[in-house]
């Protein structure tokens, strides 16, 4: 209905409604306003009024409804109380839009749950201005867009309106807009309601369940979500597999990882990078040398060219796990390799070095770093004086301290 005004404010009025015998002629009035017709039938037992609509100009329009009792929506012109927010949200609204349009979203963005529900605005919008699909993704976008955060419910509640015409694409977008805030219960409301329309799941959504579910902590579920993806009969595509990969990294099964790693490599499907990372962390951090080696070299198996911090990670774990000419073997090999290496690599080694006491290959390598013109950094200096202390070496921590500050100063300098 494109004669109701664009602006607009939606909220309940009391409805006062004399009467005089039943099944007369009745008043409905409202506040400041004049008297308008209204033919009804009464039931003097359930006291229940048929619907009316009501228009008394192009700038108000005016929608009576029943349930259990009665209840009247209102629409009215959008007063002077907005916020500046409001306003200037308002303003950015494109002249472009369809009247319809910008009537909804005036009333979204001065929406306050006070005065109705949600649900009750958007079905008195339909009932209202007949709005067809084109209308709903236009609202839709614009939300999108301003980052509303009534983006999510609204698309929701557009998914059982029939003008809306919802698809499967339309159920995808917002489960993985749920995903995307850790709305698990959301997006399980969202899966129920489809199913319940007939949609079937597809690997995108099923993908991003398992994601959830792994964020969640939740791998039984992950693991039969990802049965269920294995039964649609289509090849697993990178995204479905390190969805998975990162479950049972979560749950501390890297193993279990590794073994779907290898069932795509056969496949000639490689993992993204982020999987690879957190693979390798995963066995750095619990000290497996064997399991970081073997990843690191699917690493590169993938095409993947490592950086200081997968070769870090790598240092990190032959150094926890007590082998520490590994890890050095580990960041010269990084070095022949073209990398530069980071402060963090040079004092992951350090710390190979003090986990065996070996302060006198720690000083050879520390010699090797200063003769090819490598300059330790705050991070390994501080590991550095840390083992200092522990053996309660005064004098070669302040040594190492002013030579640190000495070199520091240098290099500001010279960076100037």
């Amino acid at each position: 209905m494109d004669t109701v005004s664009a602006t607009m404010l939606y909220n309940f009025r009391p409805v006062k409604i004399p009467t005089n015998e039943i099944g007369r002629t009745q008043f409905l009035q409202s506040v400041c306003k004049p008297f308008l017709l209204i033919p009804s039938i009464f039931c003097y037992r359930k006291h229940h009024f048929r619907r009316a609509l009501i228009t008394s100009s192009m700038e108000e329009t005016e929608m009576a409804d029943s349930k259990d009792g009665l209840s009247t929506f209102k629409w009215v012109e959008v007063g002077p109380h907005l916020t500046e927010a409001q306003k200037e949200a308002i303003s950015q609204l494109s002249p472009k839009m369809t009247k319809r349009c910008k009537a909804l979203m005036k009333q979204l963005i001065c929406f306050s749950t006070l005065q109705a529900s949600l649900s009750e605005l958007l079905g008195a919008w339909v009932k209202i201005m007949k709005p067809r699909r084109a209308d709903w993704l236009v609202v839709l976008k614009q939300l999108k867009l301003m980052d509303h955060p009534l983006y999510l419910e609204v698309a929701s509640l557009a998914l059982v309106e029939d003008s809306f015409e919802a698809n499967i694409r339309d159920y995808t977008k917002i489960i993985h807009g749920h995903g995307k805030r850790n709305q698990l219960i959301d997006a399980e409301k969202t899966l129920a309601t489809m199913r319940s329309r007939g949609f079937i799941c597809d690997q995108v959504i099923l993908t991003t369940f398992i994601h959830m579910y792994s964020k969640a902590g939740n791998l039984e579920l992950a693991e039969e979500t990802f049965e269920e993806l294995k039964l649609l009969g289509e090849p697993l595509d990178k995204r479905s597999y390190g969805s998975m990969i990162m479950a049972y990294i979560r749950a501390g099964m890297p193993e279990q990882g590794e073994v779907l790693l290898r069932e795509m490599d056969a496949q000639e499907i490689y993992a993204g990078r982020e999987v690879y990372k957190a693979l390798l962390r995963a066995y750095s951090l619990a000290g497996d040398a064997e399991g970081a080696q073997r990843v690191f070299n699917a690493i590169q198996l993938a095409a993947i060219s490592p950086d200081h911090k997968f070769c870090g990670l790598l240092i990190n774990a032959y150094g926890v796990s007590g082998q520490s000419e590994k890890a050095r073997a580990a960041f010269e090999n990084m070095r022949r390799a073209g990398l530069t290496p980071s402060d963090k690599c040079i004092a992951l080694v350090i710390s190979a070095y003090e986990r065996e006491n070996k302060l006198q290959k720690a000083l050879e390598f520390l010699i090797v770093l200063e003769r090819d013109g490598i300059i330790i950094g705050k991070e390994a200096s501080e590991t550095l004086v840390g083992w200092f202390k522990n053996l309660g070496v005064v004098k070669e921590v302040d040594t190492v301290l002013r030579e640190f500050s000495v070199k520091e100063a240098n290099s500001k300098f010279e960076a100037t």
